[in-house]
């Protein structure tokens, strides 16, 4: 009952200055949808991310160039990886199913008057298959096509869309000032991370060198599926050391190469996320703290203002706990609300930031635990700076409180 009765004391007190209570606890608020707001665009990015990867498997292994640099002021280290290097690694290295090479870049596809921006990607036949992405009509490019040079392509969604091509299958469509022919277009991926998955055009291997020029030939992407999950690590040694041996490595050069698997690609994106989460963190942290100095001041004017009140309360009983707990409430009660507020603009702008972020992202999420931390911060940092404002209301001498003016 006597919390009860704080606690509505306190409520009424905090009501009567309302613009005061609200700019006190500004800090708070800021702080409190900082961490809300951010939380829920990392879970929803993580969960997406897991999603995708999972999606490829943990056969899947990426094998790509690695810039290596001689040292402050010198010239970067040229660094190549090729096809060849790839067709070495199927020849010797036992337990690979499937392996494509990948070079990627900008390029102008042009169909009648029709001209799109898009991004081609130079792979060959196996590259659906170890990426988990499927052709939703026609085909994809097969070895025969490879051995022939055939000039084809197939085309994401967007890029039929952006091209209007009704019945895409056949039609001829410049890729740069290379003519190739529709044969397949892909299934709808949407987008990630900014990227669109459907403003693809896939060209085989070569027809992309004739594209980027033979230059992109010496910074190939090399994708893999192996035949299981239980000697991934074997492999990766064996492609690590074939690799070495013909790039002329020595025993003390670091790998010109890296080679990464699934669990290594969420791990790093996982620690991407956490880092961007500890430095929001950081910066909230400092509006708590802002807050908390703001909640301490306006407790000390309280405790000013209200010197009478204070010593007419102990002149009729009140003992000098009930003060200091009276006052730790309001000042408590001001960080919940603050808290309370900033969990709700957090939770918006997390759902704002989500509908206007590229890609397939889920609905805002805010994890049970981030609402306690929130909540929990708020409160430590009511009861911490609260403390010396109450402390200050209970030692006030009842006779010298009701003389003050």
């Amino acid at each position: 009952m006597i919390f009860g009765e704080n606690f509505r004391i306190a409520f009424r007190a905090l009501w009567a200055n309302k613009m005061r209570s609200l700019l006190t606890t500004l800090g708070i608020v800021i702080g409190v949808a900082g961490v809300i707001g951010v939380v829920s665009i990392v879970q929803g990015l993580q969960h997406l991310l897991t999603k995708q990867f999972e999606g490829l498997g943990a056969n899947f292994m990426i094998v790509q160039p690695r810039q290596q640099f001689g040292g402050p002021g010198m010239v970067q280290k040229p660094v190549r990886l090729t096809w060849d290097d790839g067709l070495a690694i199927r020849d010797a290295v036992a337990g690979i199913e499937r392996i494509t090479p990948q070079v990627f870049g900008a390029a102008q596809v042009k169909y009648r008057d029709r001209v799109h921006s898009s991004f081609a990607i130079g792979v060959n036949q196996d590259w659906p298959a170890v990426n988990n992405f499927a052709v939703d009509r026609g085909r994809f490019f097969n070895k025969l096509d490879l051995d022939r040079r055939q000039k084809v392509a197939v085309l994401g969604l967007d890029v039929v869309d952006e091209l209007r091509l009704a019945d895409p299958l056949g039609k001829e469509i410049y890729l740069g000032s290379v003519p190739v022919t529709v044969i397949g277009v892909m299934e709808e991926k949407g987008q990630t991370l900014g990227q669109n998955l459907d403003d693809l055009i896939f060209v085989p291997f070569d027809t992309a060198l004739g594209v980027f020029g033979r230059s992109a030939a010496e910074q190939v992407q090399l994708r893999l599926r192996l035949e299981g999950t239980d000697d991934v690590d074997q492999v990766r040694e064996e492609i690590r050391q074939l690799l070495r041996r013909r790039h002329r490595l020595a025993d003390g050069d670091p790998d010109d190469f890296q080679i990464v698997v699934q669990d290594e690609i969420l791990e790093q994106t996982n620690t991407l996320l956490g880092a961007v989460t500890l430095v929001v963190a950081v910066l909230v942290g400092i509006s708590l703290v802002v807050g908390g100095i703001g909640i301490m001041n306006i407790m000390l004017v309280s405790v000013t203002e209200r010197t009478r009140e204070i010593g007419i309360r102990k002149s009729v009983g009140a003992r000098r706990q009930d003060i200091l707990v009276q006052f730790l409430i309001e000042a408590v009660t001001l960080s919940i609300v603050g808290g309370a507020i900033g969990l709700l603009l957090g939770y918006g702008a997390g759902r704002l930031a989500t509908s206007l972020i590229p890609g397939d992202l889920p609905p805002a999420h805010v994890p049970l635990w981030a609402i306690v931390i929130a909540f929990g911060f708020s409160t430590v940092v009511g009861v911490f700076f609260g403390i010396y404002p109450a402390g200050k209301a209970a030692r006030l001498d009842p006779i010298e409180a009701l003389r003050y003016e």
